[in-house]
């Protein structure tokens, strides 16, 4: 059975810091493309950001592209997402999900077979 646990979230102050980290049970996760999505309350969940098995590419989000940074490290079957220059409309639960059918990771959440249950990230203005 595929299990993907994040952790990492919590409160921070604008301008702050945090890191999520994403580790996989039952997966592969060396050979899957990954992302991170979140979801707001009362709004749809949206991509944050995806890479490949290799890491050698990523995508982000524009509103995230420059402070976010996706890694991974397939030795440990963990994938991280490092959020720099927090702000308060990054408020939401972060999900992280694999593809295991494609190595390259996608901004489309279908494209998705397995998700975390995700975990609270507050920014404080």
């Amino acid at each position: 059975q595929v299990h993907l646990v994040e952790s990492g979230g919590g409160l921070a102050q604008a301008g702050g810091s945090l890191r999520l980290s994403c580790a996989a049970s039952g997966l592969a996760l060396s050979i899957c493309g990954m992302g991170w999505f979140r979801q707001a309350p009362g709004k749809e969940r949206e991509f944050v950001a995806a890479i490949s098995w290799t890491g050698d590419v990523t995508y982000y989000a524009d509103s995230v592209r420059g402070r976010f940074t996706i890694s991974r490290d397939n030795a440990k079957s963990t994938v991280d997402l490092q959020m720099n220059t927090l702000k308060p409309e990054d408020t939401a639960v972060y999900y992280c999900a694999a593809d295991p059918r494609s190595s390259y990771g996608s901004r489309w959440d279908y494209e998705y077979q397995y998700w975390g249950s995700g975990t609270q990230v507050t920014v404080s203005s």
